[in-house]
């Protein structure tokens, strides 16, 4: 019993009247982060922006009302100025800063870069329905299921006889029809 005791206490180190582990985390956290965002995928909640002609314009003219410097290289001063200045372009542009862009923010030049930069939310699979591909590539948008019984193109024969065509998301579950294979054997 002392010998696992003294294994553990090995590992431990005293903080004033806590403890530490010196030994590395094992990474499972890690591991389930980089999870978690690898099943939301590349496109983020991020709502759609046009930038209007005249955003220079409009960031002077919220300068001007809360008595700030137009200058480009004009350093926001402090948090609360940066917080007031941009909740104002907030209301003016409809459109608000993400928080990990808020420490990019320094200047008023850096708000007129952010706010002149459009935001599109097409995901690229989409976008390739609204351009000209050549005529050698063909991209098959809506995909089709084999199903013997409604197959017309090969008379319900399939190149891969025991394998079964299962539906498993919930999203196509009512489009399409699974096909559950004939065995000869159990």
């Amino acid at each position: 019993m002392q010998v696992n005791l003294g294994k553990i206490f090995k590992n431990l180190q005293t903080r004033g009247n806590k403890w530490y582990s010196t030994k590395p985390k094992s990474g499972g956290e890690l591991k389930a982060f980089a999870q978690s965002l690898s099943s939301k995928g590349f496109l983020r909640p991020y709502k759609q922006y046009v930038p209007p002609e005249n955003v220079a314009d409009q960031v002077k003219n919220i300068c001007l009302s809360l008595k700030l410097s137009s200058e480009p290289k004009y350093k926001l001063a402090n948090l609360d100025e940066k917080f007031k200045f941009l909740q104002s372009c907030f209301t003016d542009f409809k459109h608000a800063v993400p928080n990990s862009k808020l420490h990019e923010l320094k200047t008023i030049g850096d708000v007129i870069r952010f706010y002149k930069t459009p935001v599109n939310t097409t995901v690229s699979y989409d976008a390739l329905k609204q351009i000209k591909l050549p005529e050698n590539l063909h991209i098959q948008y809506d995909y089709v299921r084999f199903h013997p019984d409604t197959d017309t193109k090969f008379n319900g024969q399939t190149a891969f006889p025991k394998s079964s065509t299962l539906v498993t998301g919930l999203k196509y579950r009512g489009r399409y029809e699974g096909h559950q294979a004939k065995r000869s054997w159990p």
